[in-house]
């Protein structure tokens, strides 16, 4: 049995089973090989009942004390125990199980590990594993149990049982490493990691196998970045670009002055787009540093030189946004251009219409979304690609675009602020520049971080703004409630802030399953002030712009990353008007609280994302991935920095020494390259 066995050469791995794991992507061995644990769950030393901390997972050891209750109603029965040791009395509850008072009223000394919530009457572990007698908790104590990515169907169980069978009995194969980085990095071996990763026995085995694949990871992505720019980089430049007067009149009559660091980025797309050859530039600017008005004077350039300019923003309500405002600036300041729309909503007879201008060269600068890249939309002689939000696109997409022209110039748009170093090594296709100053006329935003308590001061605050004419989000992790977590979840939240909020105040929610369709009348009426509060997923991270909006509330902050948390903020300060984000944290830890406080003191992303390096260390491998940034299957850019740094460093010693990588030794590094880089030349012609 090698990595190309089907998956159905498993015992237990009938037709029905086979389906269910190749909705997963698992079609081989190879592929369960690579179907790498989402988490681990980590049984650790049983705790005292008063060092029990909200929002945790944890073990304690005491002696049942008084009876086993069973409540609650026919749908939804709940048994209840108290625990008890020397520092105080736990209660304990669990859903749906009224069996296990039989079980539970012998009495004695249990085990108990489960997740810790705050209730009214106090702190309650809720629905956890039982260890009766209390000595088979030993067994499992400091180990790391896998916990797998789920589709319907398929249990973690079945995983499990799957991923041994094949460690036991199939050929893992060699990874793609050099011995040479394996010594020189001092990495485990691949076979070595494969089995850490699944089934470590102890902590440090999982860090020495994770620090081996994401290093292997992050090697072949910037090798394969290096080396498709090696065959591209040089292409020159076939547009002429000559200074434009009425450009100059634009840039003089705008209603407020550039900061310098706009002016500096602007000076180096000009540079670039006069330049011998092709402009690849990332534009690298923190929330509300003004990169959309860098890039609307390089369409305007383009176009008063005769080309046209596409911009790809990532949702239809953005898309429109920088439609109208550069339709509006463009009939403000007399400047001689046409402006076009083009999104997936519009009507079959609208995108006709469209396609038209835009093949004529009626139009010179096209906003949109993923619309643009359609097939049916030809340009006439596109000079200039812009992309929004570079990380939701990714490259095969921002490619796509760039191929409706003749090797267009290239300026990506990002606010996630990735520190510079970093940035050089995921971006190594681009030039950077970077934005790190706020338009003068921005008012810092007030930043404060509050425990649960502060929750109706914080309504009758967003009431108070409300009557002043300003709008408020509310961010919640989670759609729909949970029995196992206690997170604000966004469909029942918005049930009870309308009944807070009352009559006058118009309260919807916004969350990922929703129709995108759906999602886009919500924003656009939130957008006109049709609706006042908006209580949403991370959804609106990207993809909306209300000036208006002056509040911001997170619940459950303590579940988000730092990084993603200063983009939310970043939905509000956007005005004239002063505006504010509340932190909410349900968790009493210290780290949280350092954590949160970095963002209550600071505005500054590029600063946040150090600290959040900072604070990230190699311990903390075993919460939520940071999301949204690169689709590593394991890597995580901020977390393992170091790790990225190496695999740059030894990319650019490996094509030193063999710029082809055709050395023997080299050849399944190579292999995986070329299987990478025809992946994206595939869905390139898609």
């Amino acid at each position: 049995m090698d990595v190309h066995t089907k998956i159905s050469a498993l015992k237990g791995i009938g037709e029905k089973t086979e389906k269910i794991f190749q909705k997963a992507g698992i079609y081989t061995v190879g592929d369960l090989i690579q179907y790498f644990p989402r988490g681990y769950d980590v049984y650790e030393e049983p705790v005292a009942i008063s060092e029990l901390e909200e929002g945790r997972t944890m073990t304690v050891t005491g002696a049942i004390y008084g009876r086993v209750q069973v409540g609650g109603n026919p749908k939804m029965q709940i048994t209840t125990l108290y625990l008890k040791d020397i520092t105080g009395t736990l209660k304990v509850v669990w859903f749906r199980m009224p069996f296990l008072r039989s079980t539970l009223s012998k009495g004695g000394v249990i085990t108990l590990r489960g997740r810790i919530i705050r209730k009214k009457d106090g702190l309650v572990m809720e629905h956890p594993e039982i260890f009766y007698p209390s000595s088979r908790y030993a067994e499992k104590q400091d180990s790391l149990q896998p916990i797998y990515p789920l589709t319907t169907g398929m249990t973690n169980s079945a995983v499990i049982k799957a991923v041994h069978q094949v460690l036991d009995t199939a050929d893992a194969g060699d990874g793609v490493l050099p011995e040479e980085l394996e010594e020189r990095y001092r990495l485990i071996s691949y076979p070595q990691a494969i089995r850490g990763i699944h089934f470590p026995e102890k902590k440090e085995e999982f860090y020495r196998a994770r620090e081996r694949l994401v290093f292997e990871e992050f090697l072949v992505f910037i090798l394969s970045i290096r080396m498709m720019k090696g065959n591209e980089d040089r292409m020159l430049n076939q547009y002429c670009f000559r200074e434009q007067p009425e450009l100059d009149s634009f840039l003089q009559h705008l209603p407020f002055d550039l900061t310098n660091a706009q002016k500096r980025t602007w000076r180096d797309i000009r540079h670039d787009m006069t330049g011998v050859h092709v402009m690849s530039r990332l534009v690298q600017g923190d929330v509300g540093s003004g990169k959309t008005i860098v890039a609307l004077i390089a369409m305007i350039f383009a176009g008063l030189n005769g080309y046209q300019a596409a911009m790809m923003a990532p949702t239809e309500v953005l898309a429109r946004q920088h439609y109208e405002n550069i339709r509006t600036m463009l009939e403000t300041y007399h400047v001689p251009l046409t402006a076009e729309i083009l999104t997936g909503s519009m009507s079959a007879g609208q995108k006709r219409a469209a396609y038209g201008r835009i093949a004529s060269g009626e139009v010179q600068i096209v906003v949109g979304t993923h619309a643009l890249i359609q097939e049916k939309a030809v340009y006439k002689n596109l000079a200039l690609v812009v992309t929004d939000e570079q990380h939701r696109f990714g490259v095969r997409q921002r490619e796509n675009l760039a191929e409706k022209g003749q090797h267009p110039h290239i300026l990506v748009m990002s606010a996630t602020p990735i520190p510079r170093t970093l940035a050089i090594i995921l971006y190594g296709d681009l030039d950077i520049s970077v934005m790190d100053e706020l338009p003068k006329n921005r008012l810092p935003i007030k930043n404060c971080v509050v425990d649960t308590g502060y929750r109706n001061t914080a309504y009758q605050f967003m009431k108070k703004q409300i009557q002043e004419g300003r709008q408020c989000y509310v961010i919640c992790p989670m759609i729909e409630e949970s029995e196992s977590l206690e997170a604000e979840n966004v469909t029942g939240y918005t049930e009870s802030l309308r009944e807070v909020m009352g009559e006058g105040i118009e309260v919807c929610c916004l969350h990922g399953k929703m129709k995108q369709s759906q999602k886009d009348e919500i924003m656009d009426a939130f957008s006109k002030n049709e609706i006042q509060i908006l209580v949403s997923t991370t959804v609106i991270e990207v993809g909306i712009d209300v000036p208006n909006s002056t509040v911001m509330l997170i619940e459950n902050a303590e579940r988000f990353g730092l990084a993603q948390l200063h983009q939310l903020r970043g939905r509000v300060g956007r005005g004239k008007y002063q505006s504010y984000c509340i932190f909410m944290s349900a968790s009493k830890s210290k780290e949280t609280k350092e954590r949160l406080d970095i963002l209550s003191h600071s505005n500054d992303g590029f600063f946040i994302a150090g600290e959040d390096l900072r604070l990230r260390g190699p311990g903390d491998l075993f919460g939520i991935r940071q999301s949204g940034l690169l689709d590593f299957r394991l890597g995580d850019v901020f977390q393992d920095s170091k790790i990225l740094q190496c695999a740059g460093e030894a990319a650019g010693k490996l094509l030193e020494d063999d710029p082809g990588l055709a050395k023997d030794v080299h050849q399944p590094l190579k292999h995986a390259l070329d299987r990478m880089i025809s992946e994206v030349m595939l869905e390139k012609t898609l």
